[in-house]
């Protein structure tokens, strides 16, 4: 096991396009990082990278003790000596060649003797489950099944890193969760340092021991998962992790109390909640710390906002989507109650979830 550490690591392509700007990652021998952004944002251009697929235009790339690029250093050492394996988001696997032989492919290209290739072939091919395939042509592979055979190729080498590009992006929602926990299991029996890059939240959630994420080729926040997802860095990694509510407005201060005034929606803060009287403030909430009842609730944990209408009331599979009107205000709330449309509820939010951001920087300041 070895660790993958990125130094200031830029890509510039052509003469402006900034794909990764500074990038500064360390991955830990034997962890599972997932880096996460929307689409051309710099995720498949940071694999590609430390893969050797791409040289970095500035920066450092270590993998273990050694220095595997640095342009300043006049260092680049090529794919095939980096000991890495790559998982394709499109699998990339030979449609003419069989099982046995897509998954052999690389240990061929070490020239590695007829008889070892066929045994750790077949013996890669029983950890993934998928020794019974080994004769069949990709083609005659449920799409669960090619993906283990791509990862199968990748770890047949026996490399000391792995690269997954998307791996869950052909997978339909259903074959998904139990291809991530089928990824998460191998990962940890082997131990192998892992990079995985999604723009799907579940993906990294779900998998993930540390988060980075990028935004425009710059890392926002890099945490665990619940970290990320309960104190974001900023509006933009709360937003992309998962759904949010946020509503623009001020912070007033009134003796020893402090209040957001955001129009509709207008509360008492927590005490020594430590943010300046006047400031314009962005304040967030995600629909599952939002309590909805038909009655007052009398609860210390809970912050009163306001009276609203039912809009929206969707079942989700042991919750209720629901979006209540406050006012002019619309609010997503993820309930365990169901409520009529029309029906008029109180909304309060959980005090100790309240997330408040800078309007100008979007820079979480509370929460």
């Amino acid at each position: 096991m070895v660790r993958v550490y990125l130094h200031e690591v830029t890509k510039i392509f052509g003469k402006s396009v900034v794909a990764l700007d500074k990038v500064e990652l360390e991955v830990k021998s034997g962890e599972f990082m997932v880096v996460m952004g929307p689409s051309g944002h710099g995720k498949t251009t940071l694999l590609r990278i430390v893969a050797g697929l791409e040289e970095p235009t500035d920066g450092e790339i270590w993998i273990g003790d050694i220095l595997v690029a640095s342009p300043g250093k006049g260092i680049f050492i090529p794919p095939k000596d980096r000991n890495v394996g790559m998982v394709f988001q499109n699998w990339a696997l030979y449609p003419h060649m069989k099982v046995f032989d897509n998954i052999a492919f690389p240990l061929r290209l070490k020239r590695l003797p007829r008889n070892e290739i066929e045994k750790k072939v077949r013996e890669i091919a029983e950890i993934l489950g998928i020794a019974e395939t080994l004769d069949r042509y990709p083609r005659q592979l449920s799409g669960g099944q090619q993906q283990r055979v791509a990862i199968a190729r990748a770890l047949v080498k026996e490399p000391q890193v792995l690269l997954m590009d998307e791996p869950f992006s052909n997978l339909d929602a259903r074959i998904r969760v139990t291809a991530r926990a089928f990824v998460k299991d191998i990962q940890r029996k082997l131990g192998i340092t892992t990079i995985l890059v999604t723009h799907d939240p579940a993906d990294a959630l779900t998998l993930a021991d540390r988060i980075a994420v990028l935004r425009r080729g710059v890392v926002q926040q890099i945490g665990l998962p619940s970290e990320v997802y309960d104190k974001p860095a900023n509006i933009f990694v709360a937003s992309f992790i998962g759904d949010i509510n946020l509503f623009e407005g001020s912070i007033i201060g009134k003796g020893n109390e402090t209040y957001f005034d955001g129009g509709d929606v207008k509360m008492q803060l927590p005490p020594n909640i430590g943010i300046p009287s006047n400031e314009s403030a962005i304040l967030g909430i995600r629909p599952e710390d939002i309590v909805l009842s038909k009655e007052i609730i009398s609860n210390n944990d809970l912050i009163y906002v306001g009276k609203g209408i039912v809009e929206i009331s969707e079942f989700a599979g042991g919750k209720f989507n629901v979006m209540v009107k406050l006012q002019s205000t619309e609010i997503r709330v993820v309930s365990s109650t169901s409520f009529r449309l029309g029906e008029m509820v109180h909304v309060y939010f959980n005090a100790q979830r309240i997330k408040v951001f800078d309007k100008q920087t979007e820079k979480l300041i509370y929460g």
